[in-house]
């Protein structure tokens, strides 16, 4: 004798479940999203959307510095400590290498 395995659509709602985590819905959309997606991936979309022009943007102001011939009177020097300094170089290289992934 054989087994016939079948997941019931087991499979389905684990990739709705998946996108309605990914996408911060909770659980009672769940259903919803698996009877008609088309809204909540437009959602999505636009988030996705949004997220991109925060990192150009973060990517543009990473990559702005001050002129030489600026106004001194707008020039100031800030101290920081040499942790604090590499942490925001690290930052500042993750955001310009998902820049140039874009």
């Amino acid at each position: 004798m054989s087994v016939i395995r079948h997941d019931f659509g087991m499979k389905d709602r684990e990739c709705v479940r998946r996108f309605a985590k990914l996408t911060s819905l909770e659980e009672q959309h769940e259903a919803k999203v698996l009877a008609n997606p088309l809204p909540y991936l437009e959602r999505a979309n636009e988030r996705i959307s949004q997220l991109e022009m925060a990192l150009q943007e973060a990517g543009n102001a990473a990559r702005f510095t001050v002129g030489v011939d600026s106004d001194p009177e707008w020039t100031e020097n800030i101290l920081v400590d040499k942790a604090e300094y590499e942490r925001l170089v690290r930052c500042r290289d993750i955001v310009e290498a998902a820049v140039t992934k874009l």
